[in-house]
Parts: structure tokens; C-alpha cells; sequence
């Protein structure tokens, strides 16, 4: 219970901070450079997926209408209730960073990451103007209990995480290679069954939104990635302008000039890549698990036609979770500050033409953490805390 009581400090502590910061700001400092203007306007259109269709997976846009509800519409209450959810969510995320950290380099070196892991992120508006942290909390969650070998409860939990967004399912390759046949194939199936049943019941009671809300986020094109580059889209993952929510129809409208390469083709490479790494990679430690998990986050944003920079909370704690101490403050530094860079610095000032170096940069910096990631995998010596196990 101690060892609890220990881990709770270092999350509490962030909350308070947290909760001081936001008491501290404006309504419009909280709203920063957030999306919680999108949030709120789809939040008061109507019901998700019955009455408009939306680009998000379902949890979310229920949970914001359900706030939106709560609040009675007032657009203050609602982003100060939602920063304060967040903040939350982000405090339990800690929590588990910690349990996850102890688990891999035991109490002392688990409590100094997760104190590292609090400060990038305490001021960091990604946190709590996005909905990202509540996919990142599932996805730590998902992993602790892979860690634990609870294997039906990780994959409800990572089926939970895909219906915020999708990077929660990028775990289940390293939660297969983890486990033995019977509890990999027990993490999937449950996870796929999550997904299915919830997706399956909207599509039933309202299919034509339904639909539409699945093919809009991969129809709007390309944007902020090498594939954009190529495309000529230089410009933020916004949806056309005649995109009408109550017309499922508009929700495949393109939102800038079509792909050059075919998602399809790279998907091949990518996939390609992976399966291979997949295929000589034995999992056998906390550390492994972690950094396999890493490799398929990075790969994943190197094949995506887009990229958006609140991303970064997804690989922050793996690289925190992956590398020796002053190589994962260094990394979780750049990579903060790299993502900083693209938003807001430059294109909230509309500095639109210095946007393809930096997605060269970032691409190249995501390769090299890949290959970082590909030696953790592979290589035979751990830490102490799982070398005397």
C-alpha cells in the first residue's frame, strides 16, 4: 500500500499544478491553440453519429456532447470542465507511467522518470486543449496490464483506446509477441470484439452517418507529413469548407490536391518492415514490450498521409519508458520542442513556408528514434530490475 501511496505523490502533485495553472489562465489561455473551438461547435450540432457524423472513433464526441449537455451549453463551463477532465486523465496517466517505469527499472528509477515525464508535460497545453491524453491513458493502461499479464483486461482496454483514436491498437503486435498463443490471441480477440460491437450497434441504428464518419478522416488527403510534401498540401489537417455534418455525403469531399504516392503503396513498405521486425523480434521483457510498441508508433507516423503535433503525447512516454536516463530526456526534449516549433510557433503566424523543412526534420528524427528503438528490441542486456528477476 506504501508503494501505492508513493506513486499517487508524483501524479497528485502534477494535478495540483495543473489545477493552479488553469486557475491562473484565461479562458482564452486555456482554449491556447487548442481545438476545444471545434469541440464545443460539433458538440452543439447535435447527436454523434445519429444526427451529424464526425471524424472522430465514438468515445469522445458522445463524452463532449455529454459535457456540452451537463453545462447547458455554455461554452466557458465547458472548456474549463473539459481542461479539468483532462488534467485528470493526464494525473492518472503519471500513475501508471510510474507503475509501468517501476515495473522496468524499479521504484527509484521509476519514480525519477515519472517526475521527468510530469514536468515536460504539466505546461504543456497538448494535454488539456486535445482529447489525445485520454487514448494516451488508455494506452498505458493497456500496456500495464499487458506488463501484468492480464491479458482479457488489456485488450478491453485497448479496444476502449481505439474508440478514442486508433494509436491504442498499435500496441497489440507487441502485446502478441509478449503473451503465448492462447492470452495473444485472448488480447486481440477482445480488443477487436470491443471495437465491433460498438461500431456495429452505431452502424445499425444509423448507418449512413456511421459510414461517413469512417471514410472522412482518411478522405480529406494528406497534410503536415512527407506524403503532404509530395502532394502539394501544404496547409493543417482541416476538413473542406463544404463539408456539411448533416450531409454524409460531404464527408468524403477532398480537402486538398490528391495523393501522388497511394496510401496503399507505402502501406506495403511500412508494413512490410514491420512484419519482418515482427517476425524476428522476441519480446520477452517489460523493456522489449515498450520499445516494440515505440517502433510501431514511429512507423506508423512515418507511413500516415498526415500528422498532427499533439501526436507527440503518444511517443513521449515510450521513449521516457525505452531509453537510459540522460538519452530519454534528451530525445523527449527534441521531440517536444521540434512539435512546439510547428505548432504554434510558426503556423499559427501562418509561417506555411518553412513547414516542409521541419517535416523533413521530424521525419528524419522519428527514423533515427526508430532505430533506437529497433536496438532496445534486439539487444540481450536489460536492467537491473528485470535482470535479477
Amino acid at each position: 500500500m506504501s508503494g501505492h501511496r508513493k506513486d499517487i505523490r508524483i501524479s497528485g502533485t502534477f494535478f495540483i499544478a495543473r489545477l493552479v495553472l488553469i486557475l491562473s489562465l484565461s479562458l482564452e489561455g486555456i482554449q491556447s491553440y487548442g481545438d476545444y473551438w471545434n469541440f464545443f461547435h460539433l458538440a452543439g450540432l447535435g447527436r454523434p453519429f445519429l444526427d451529424i457524423w464526425v471524424e472522430f472513433p465514438p468515445l469522445f464526441p458522445f463524452l463532449s456532447r455529454g459535457i456540452y449537455s451537463l453545462v447547458g451549453g455554455r461554452e466557458n463551463a465547458y472548456i474549463y470542465l473539459g481542461a479539468l477532465f483532462f488534467s485528470l486523465i493526464q494525473a492518472g496517466s503519471i500513475y501508471l507511467f510510474q507503475r509501468i517505469a517501476g515495473e522496468i527499472w524499479g521504484s527509484e528509477g521509476g519514480g525519477q522518470r515519472a517526475l521527468v515525464y510530469a514536468l515536460f508535460i504539466v505546461g504543456l497545453f497538448y494535454g488539456w486543449a486535445y482529447f489525445d491524453c485520454l487514448a494516451v491513458f488508455l494506452t498505458l493502461l493497456g500496456l500495464y496490464f499487458v506488463v501484468k499479464s492480464k491479458h482479457i483486461s488489456a485488450g478491453v482496454v485497448l479496444g476502449l483506446g481505439g474508440l478514442v483514436k486508433w494509436f491504442p491498437l498499435l500496441i497489440l503486435p507487441a502485446a502478441w509477441k509478449r503473451m503465448d498463443g492462447k492470452k495473444a490471441a485472448y488480447v486481440v480477440l477482445s480488443s477487436l470484439l470491443v471495437i465491433i460491437t460498438v461500431w456495429g450497434v452505431l452502424y445499425i441504428v444509423s448507418p449512413s452517418m456511421t459510414a461517413a464518419s469512417l471514410v472522412s478522416q482518411g478522405a480529406k488527403g494528406s497534410w503536415e507529413s512527407i506524403w503532404a510534401i509530395l502532394d502539394g498540401n501544404l496547409q493543417t489537417g482541416n476538413f473542406s469548407p463544404a463539408a456539411n455534418r448533416f450531409d454524409p455525403a460531404t464527408a468524403s469531399l477532398p480537402a486538398g490536391n490528391p495523393s501522388v504516392v497511394p496510401s496503399w503503396l507505402t502501406l506495403l513498405f511500412f508494413a512490410g518492415v514491420g512484419i519482418f521486425l515482427f517476425w524476428r523480434a522476441k519480446i520477452q521483457t517489460g523493456l522489449q514490450l515498450i520499445a516494440f510498441s515505440g517502433l510501431t508508433m514511429v512507423l506508423f507516423f512515418l507511413w500516415s498521409p498526415g500528422y498532427s503535433p499533439q501526436w507527440v503525447l503518444f511517443l513521449l512516454p515510450l521513449v521516457l519508458l525505452s531509453f537510459e536516463n540522460n538519452r530519454s530526456l534528451l530525445i523527449g526534449l527534441v521531440i517536444l520542442l521540434m512539435n512546439l516549433l510547428e505548432w504554434p510557433l510558426l503556423l499559427s503566424r501562418g509561417l506555411f513556408q518553412y513547414l516542409p523543412a521541419l517535416i523533413i526534420l521530424r521525419s528524419i528524427i522519428y527514423g533515427m528514434i526508430g532505430l533506437l528503438f529497433i536496438k532496445v528490441v534486439f539487444k540481450n542486456d536489460q536492467p537491473i530490475r528485470e535482470s535479477s528477476q
